[in-house]
């Protein structure tokens, strides 16, 4: 072995990876030098991996898992929710409005999307899995309109309607409409700073989080961009003379961001409680990204990111050319030094208000994918975190919150991953588009008892967009597939419609006879979802996209501008979606096969 590998390896850097089918691939020499460049590594002194972590848990790590049956729920993007009242994006609000809707069918939890910090003075940086920060809330989705001191004549409603009908979420406008009466109601309250209680939780976090924000705001109004890194020299150290100056002239500025956060906290702790009241046993399942922006918030000033490196994936069938995330990882050196402590810190205040936390590309607990600034995902190779005190922080706070913990392991997964999982107490993420062999699906009770079954996610097509193949013709288009991929995947898809009906048919679910339309049958829709139900999985959860119907996707990974992702809002308001007859179908075939359990998890 080169000396160039080894010192790759005494930093948890991989000189090579196990591709998803089976491949090898060799990280080129120039990725390898510049990864350690980026990890501080002394090439006078060995790193602090002298031999690799092995992949496992220290002995009685276990994460938290109720004593209950089967349960179920429902997935959404709370931006995309309509509704009567909102102003022009799903709230708080409407959150704890459809948590009686969907508790009164039958639903144990809701699941949403990241509801990350993003970047207020940025509203088209609208990616939930690309956060400024992962500690705080985004008060986009603050219902201005249920804060005490709130009066119509704040804004100007005309704009407020017409933002209401838009068939996309209008994020620049929408923080025009917003952010204008929030101030306006924290002027009028006095401009209070947050609570004791939340100033202490948050600590030097929120305060440089509100700082960031307030600076934000003054840089793009100067010309520059909403991230620190392309504001002049002088303002990028969080810790300089020029920032500390900024600190102490504007500290009403400062005042009100934090205020922000208290007022999205209280609303996300009333859309919990109506979740209770609606009888749910588990309540809201929050989504926590597998990183941060590298100029946002969370990055900035933060000793524990790894400059000039990006998190991403490797080119797999799906995506030809690999996937670029553009997030920052936090220093797999640093979490080795620390016992991963930073970790346990990030998923004690991530499980506060979540009956379930998802855990995003849960290998990364294990290993992420690094590519480094210059290069592209072809170029990038695996790093190596402890993954034993990673899990051993997790388990901790989910224990302590009463938090049920799923990871989402697919893609690349390493071998032995899921069986640590499992011994942890960690439920797999099983998706059915997924979970097939070369005759068919799976059947129903081959799934594991410690996981979440689903039909597909928010980086999938709905089931009517699988069912029609939207979603080949999309990767085509956008250049994620050349054509001779595009020609195999709609021949498999044809395949795979036919092996689903065979199946579903020999379940007792389905006549067997192929729809003669181009839409799936709402009978169809609801008997995969009822194939799905019968499996021995924990938790079972129904996309909100596939009740009302949608055909187009949430989100093209490996897109941006190219496509309206996180933009598109539902097809059906909050007021209407339990009039749905599909609705009706669902939830009554899972609640004869998943009969809610009494009492909160």
């Amino acid at each position: 072995m080169s000396d160039l590998k080894q010192r790759a390896l005494e930093h948890g850097i991989q000189p090579s990876y196990e591709g998803m089918g089976g491949e090898i691939h060799e990280a080129p020499a120039a990725t390898l030098e510049k990864l350690l460049a980026a990890f501080g590594a002394d090439p006078d002194r060995p790193g602090p991996l002298t031999s690799p972590p092995e992949l496992r848990a220290h002995p009685g790590t276990r994460c938290y898992l109720p004593d209950q049956g089967r349960s179920w729920g429902v997935a959404l993007q709370l931006y995309q929710l309509r509704s009567a009242r909102n102003w022009g994006i799903g709230d708080f609000g409407d959150l704890a409005d459809i948590a009686d809707v969907l508790g009164k069918a039958g639903a144990d939890f809701i699941g949403l999307n990241p509801l990350h910090a993003l970047f207020l003075s940025n509203p088209d940086h609208c990616s939930p899995f690309s956060p400024s920060n992962r500690r705080f809330l985004n008060p986009l989705y603050i219902a201005v309109d249920r804060l005490h001191g709130f009066q119509p004549q704040m804004v100007d409603m005309a704009r407020v309607e017409a933002s209401r009908q838009a068939d996309l979420v209008d994020y620049s406008g929408i923080a025009a409409l917003k952010l204008p009466v929030l101030r306006r109601i924290w002027d009028n309250a006095g401009r209070p700073d947050a609570n004791e209680d939340l100033l202490a939780e948050g600590g030097a976090e929120l305060r440089r989080h509100a700082l960031f924000e307030a600076l934000s705001a003054r840089m793009v109004a100067d010309g520059h961009g909403a991230g620190w890194r392309d504001w002049p020299a002088e303002w990028q150290d969080a810790e300089g003379d020029a920032i500390a100056a900024f600190a102490d002239a504007n500290g009403e500025e400062l005042r009100f961001h934090r205020w922000l956060q208290q007022a999205a906290r209280r609303q996300l702790a009333e859309a919990d409680a109506a979740c209770d009241r609606a009888g749910m046993t588990i309540g809201l399942y929050l989504d926590f990204a597998v990183g941060e922006a590298s100029d946002g918030s969370g990055a900035w000033g933060n000793p524990l990111v790894v400059p000039g490196v990006r998190i991403g994936a490797p080119p797999d069938w799906f995506n030809e050319t690999g996937q670029d995330w553009g997030l920052a990882p936090l220093s797999p050196t640093e979490m080795a030094a620390r016992k991963a402590e930073p970790f346990a810190e990030l998923m004690e205040q991530a499980t506060l208000q979540a009956g379930a936390l998802r855990i995003d590309h849960a290998m990364g607990l294990w290993q992420l994918f690094l590519i480094p600034d210059g290069d592209g995902p072809p170029e990038g190779t695996y790093a190596r975190y402890p993954v034993a005190d990673m899990l051993d922080a997790l388990a901790r706070a989910s224990r302590q919150n009463r938090t049920i913990v799923i990871g989402e392991d697919l893609g690349n997964v390493p071998a032995g991953f899921r069986e640590v999982m499992e011994e942890v107490g960690i439920l797999s993420y099983r998706i059915l588009l997924f979970e097939r062999t070369d005759d068919g699906f799976i059947r129903p009770e081959d799934y594991p008892r410690d996981a979440m079954a689903c039909l597909s996610t928010h980086d999938l097509p709905t089931f009517q967009g699988w069912w029609r193949g939207d979603d080949i013709g999309l990767r085509l288009k956008h250049g994620l597939i050349g054509h001779p991929a595009a020609q195999e995947q709609a021949e498999a898809r044809v395949i795979e419609r036919a092996q689903l009906l065979d199946d579903l048919a020999a379940a007792g679910l389905w006549s067997g006879a192929a729809p003669d339309t181009d839409a799936a049958p709402e009978d169809l829709v609801a008997a995969v979802h009822l194939f799905l139900a019968r499996s021995p999985s924990r938790l079972l959860a129904v996309r909100l996209e596939d009740i009302t119907g949608e055909g187009d996707p949430v989100n093209i990974p490996s897109t941006v501008n190219e496509h309206p992702n996180w933009q598109r809002k539902l097809s059906v308001p909050v007021e209407r979606i339990s009039d749905l007859p599909l609705f009706d179908k669902i939830g009554q075939g899972l609640r004869r096969q998943r009969p809610r359990q009494s009492g909160r998890s």
